[in-house]
Order: C-alpha cells, then sequence, then structure tokens
C-alpha cells in the first residue's frame, strides 16, 4: 500500500534528479572549450514501483510508480573513433616531421640560386674556361684558385649543415623520449586514480578525458597500441614492448626506440619520422654529397688528349709508361684514357715555374683521409701559390736542352674547363653507388631532382594525413563535443521539468496540509 507522503518523495526524487541534469549541463557548458573534454549526460531511469513483485499482492490497483531516479552520469564517446583518430594520427605525425626535415634540406641545398653548390661548381668550370682563354694571365690563375676554394667551401658548409641536422634530430629525439615518457608515467598514475574513483560505483568521467587526451598526444609521438581492462586500465605498449601496464610504466631511451625501429615495432609517429629522416634522408645525402666531392676530384672518367701533347716523364696510362727512354712522351695521335678525377688530369700538365713540374693533386683531403665533401679542400701549396696550376700540356726545349712548359698553350685547361660535362664513374671511389656513371653537373642535378620529388610526395601525404585526421576528428567531435545550441535546449528542459517537480511538491504539501489540519474539525 501506498505511504501518505509518497507523492512528496516522488516530487522529491524529481528535483534531485532535474537537478543532478541541469548541473551536468551547466558542467559541460563550462567545458565547450576544454581540449579533450567528452560531453557528458545524466542517464534517467524509473524509480522501482511501489508493489514489486512477490508472493503476496496488496488489495491496490495497479503498479503506482514512484518516480524518476538518475543511475549514472557517463560520457558520450565511441571508442572506435579513438581507435582510428590515434591511428591516423601516427601517420599525419610520421610525414609532417618527413616533410619538414625535407624542406629543411631544400634549404640547406637552395636550389635554384646564385648561391648554391650548384653554381660553385658552374663557376670553378668557367674560371678554368676563362683561363684557357687565357693561359698566360696570372690572375686568371688566381680566379681558378680562389672559385675552387669557394666550391671546397660550398661542400664543407653543405656537409657541415647536414651533420647539423642530423644532431637536430637526435637531440629532438631525446626531447620526444622524455615527453614520451612523462605521458606514460602520467597515464598510470591516472589509471590508479581512476579505478580507486569507479570501485565507489562513480563514472571518472574528468579523468577519464585527461587518460583519453594523453593517449591522444601519445599516439602522434609514436604507434601505439592500447586496450582497456575490466577493471578499467589501459595497457599500452609498442608492438610487443609495454610502456603502460595498470599503475607500472615503462620508460624509454632513445637506444631502445632505435632498436624497436630497426626491429619494425616503431612504424608511425614523431619518433618514426625523426628516426628516418635521421638515418635515411639526411645520411643518403650525406652520402651523395660525399660521392660527388669524391668523384670530382678521384672518380674514373675518360678524356681524350690531343695529338701534340707531351706526358710527363713516368706518366702510366692505359698500362702504357711514357718516358724519354721510350721516346712516347709526345704523343702522335690523339689518345682516349681514363683518369683519376680532376687530381689525375691536373697531374698530366705542367705548371708556370722553372725548372719543368708536373702538375699534383688539386684537391686533397684536409684530414689526409679519402676525401669527402667535409674534408674537401685545395691543396695547401696551390692555396699558397697560384702559378701551381697546371695549364699547359706542351714543352719546349733550349739550346742546352733544358725543357720547359709552353706558357701559352692551354690544352690542359680546355680539357678541365669541359669535366663538368664528362661521365664520371662514381663506383670507382664510392662502393654501392645509386648512380654510377654520370657528369658532376648531372649528378647534382639528380640529387636536388630526387629531393623535389620527395618533398613533394612528404608534402601530398602529409595533406592527405591531415584530411583523413581532421574528417575522423569531425566525426568524433560529432558524438563527443559540446553542441552549446543542444546544451541550451537540454537546459530549458530539465528547467521547465525542476519547475514542474517543485510545483507537484507544492500541490501534494497543500493536499496533505488540508487532510491533516481540515479532518476532523466538524461537530467541534
Amino acid at each position: 500500500m501506498r505511504s501518505t507522503f509518497m507523492g512528496l518523495e516522488t516530487a522529491k526524487r524529481s528535483l534531485m534528479t532535474q537537478q543532478a541534469a541541469l548541473q551536468t549541463t551547466g558542467h559541460n557548458v563550462a567545458n565547450a572549450n576544454t581540449e579533450g573534454y567528452t560531453r557528458q549526460t545524466v542517464k534517467m531511469v524509473a524509480s522501482r514501483p511501489i508493489e514489486a513483485p512477490g508472493m503476496s499482492h496488496s488489495t491496490a490497483a495497479g503498479q503506482i510508480g514512484t518516480g524518476v531516479e538518475y543511475n549514472s552520469v557517463s560520457r558520450i564517446r565511441e571508442r572506435f573513433l579513438d581507435l582510428q583518430y590515434r591511428n591516423e594520427n601516427k601517420t599525419l605525425a610520421n610525414w609532417t616531421v618527413r616533410q619538414d626535415t625535407l624542406q629543411k634540406l631544400e634549404t640547406i641545398f637552395n636550389e635554384p640560386s646564385d648561391t648554391s653548390l650548384r653554381s660553385a661548381i658552374d663557376n670553378f668550370f668557367n674560371s678554368w674556361n676563362d683561363l684557357a682563354e687565357s693561359p698566360e694571365d696570372e690572375t686568371a690563375r688566381k680566379l681558378v684558385r680562389e672559385n675552387a676554394m669557394s666550391m671546397a667551401d660550398a661542400f664543407n658548409q653543405t656537409s657541415k649543415q647536414l651533420t647539423e641536422l642530423s644532431e637536430d634530430l637526435n637531440e629532438n629525439i631525446e626531447v620526444k623520449t622524455t615527453q614520451l615518457n612523462t605521458i606514460i608515467s602520467t597515464i598510470a598514475d591516472l589509471n590508479g586514480q581512476i579505478r580507486r574513483v569507479e570501485a565507489l560505483g562513480d563514472n571518472a568521467n574528468d579523468l577519464r578525458d585527461q587518460r583519453d587526451l594523453l593517449t591522444d598526444e601519445l599516439s602522434s609521438i609514436v604507434n601505439i597500441n592500447v586496450t582497456e581492462a575490466e577493471n578499467g586500465d589501459y595497457q599500452i605498449s609498442i608492438g610487443g614492448t609495454p610502456l603502460v601496464n595498470g599503475e607500472e610504466d615503462t620508460p624509454m631511451d632513445s637506444a631502445t626506440l632505435k632498436g624497436l625501429f630497426d626491429s619494425g615495432d616503431v612504424n608511425g609517429g614523431e619518433i618514426y619520422g625523426m628516426i628516418y629522416s635521421r638515418d635515411v634522408y639526411v645520411v643518403d645525402y650525406k652520402r651523395q654529397l660525399d660521392t660527388l666531392a669524391s668523384g670530382l676530384a678521384n672518380g674514373s672518367m675518360t678524356v681524350t688528349i690531343p695529338a701534340g701533347s707531351v706526358l710527363p716523364e713516368g706518366t702510366v696510362l692505359n698500362n702504357v709508361i711514357y718516358s724519354e727512354a721510350s721516346g712516347n712522351r709526345t704523343l702522335s695521335s690523339d689518345l682516349t684514357v681514363t683518369v683519376a678525377g680532376i687530381n689525375g688530369l691536373h697531374k698530366l700538365g705542367y705548371s708556370l715555374g722553372t725548372p719543368l713540374t708536373a702538375g699534383s693533386n688539386f684537391f686533397v683531403a684536409s684530414d689526409g683521409g679519402q676525401i669527402t665533401a667535409a674534408n674537401f679542400q685545395v691543396s695547401a701549396d696551390i692555396q699558397a701559390n697560384a702559378s701551381l696550376i697546371a695549364s699547359s700540356m706542351r714543352t719546349s726545349k733550349d739550346g742546352s736542352g733544358t725543357e720547359t712548359a709552353i706558357k701559352g698553350n692551354n690544352t690542359l685547361a680546355q680539357l678541365i674547363s669541359q669535366l663538368g660535362d664528362v661521365k664520371i664513374d662514381f663506383s670507382s671511389v664510392t662502393s654501392g653507388a645509386d648512380i654510377t656513371v654520370n657528369s658532376a653537373n648531372g649528378y647534382f642535378r639528380g640529387m636536388v631532382g630526387q629531393l623535389g620529388v620527395q618533398t613533394e610526395a612528404a608534402t601530398r601525404q602529409a595533406t592527405n594525413s591531415q584530411s583523413v585526421v581532421d574528417q575522423v576528428n569531425g566525426r568524433r567531435t560529432a558524438v563527443s563535443g559540446v553542441s552549446l545550441d543542444e546544451e541550451m535546449s537540454n537546459m530549458v528542459v530539465f528547467q521547465h521539468a525542476y519547475n514542474a517537480a517543485a510545483r507537484m511538491m507544492t500541490t501534494v504539501d497543500e493536499m496533505l496540509d488540508r487532510i491533516i489540519n481540515g479532518t476532523g474539525v466538524v461537530g467541534r
């Protein structure tokens, strides 16, 4: 049998429920612009009716409802969209980093530009052409020397910038690793807080929002696998390597992440993009630059020495020794031979000094080792004395038999001026070179062209990934985000319901007042 005061209890439940709904709506509105916030809703259910099923039954007709109550305040969130967002987020972060690195590489090579390495190479060969026109002009030799030193500086500077870019990527990897460790530590702590709150039967909605926001951020740093245990804990791993398990976290370091990269477990996110950029892009262009510098100096190239040229004593070409004793120093016909780069060709000519002096290595390594872009330089002797630059390939003898170089001869200067377009066998100086035979100009154009294609591809991938992430995030926001218009509508609905419940309580109060204070007064 229903209680006399049941109406008051029904009105009270309604007031409490509508008040909770209004408070939740206010919470939603207050956090409309809070990053990572998920819209919350009060789940209302009809409270248990007064006549419960049982062995006995009262004589009252039907079941009398007892009003409304709420059994939870829940987040409106779709897990599938979270998983999809994190999966696409790692791809976007990867391509964004790779795009940024490639754009920095474009800035380093600075093509097309009058101050680029290509311009320095062109100026070097053009200065040899000028020397060929005025082989006796000391100023022309100095221009060759200065342009050669400028080209060497361009190689050195470009190599230095590539090294600095690699070091920057190393530092960024360390920074991201520290950030990763901070995030997983915080997630592990939130796991514990959420478990303790929900053990009391409540939903830790705001704590879960914080954890999901950190998980989203983590997905942009490295690819992760996220599973939710029955107790509500997030278990996060990279491949088979755990990062978070309950309240325990496993800190990472750059060496461990590099090992996971090599094994294929790290395959997305900013860290993947940084390691890939450092170990693939930067290493590749540094290797190509070293190959170009070494190829110019010592790479095998085929040239044709014109008839009448006089080769230095003891020169060996095509397994033939050219000597005065053999009487074959002066070529009777054109001779096509393979020489070891500019250095090899320079050794076949003569400088302007007396006595007769054959050319020496034009380019050397500053550290005495194999020539690379970093140590590429003009020999110290030529830097100190431009007259040691060889340009002539003909000699003459005076009455005493003293042999001197013909200063007006420009054979060697012309040959070197044409080397920019002569095919070089780069495999002779670098094993496993991608391009084995090409001219110096063609090789550099190939590097720049490859860089342009890679940058364009990375930009396209980053743009496409951004579109996908925006689309997924838009769908997720449509489900989980706060709509102020919807919240305002809900507020009006809950307000009217609250007012109606209050009016009902007033009505029941008046009714009870009449029954209690007005019944039985007749006949007093």
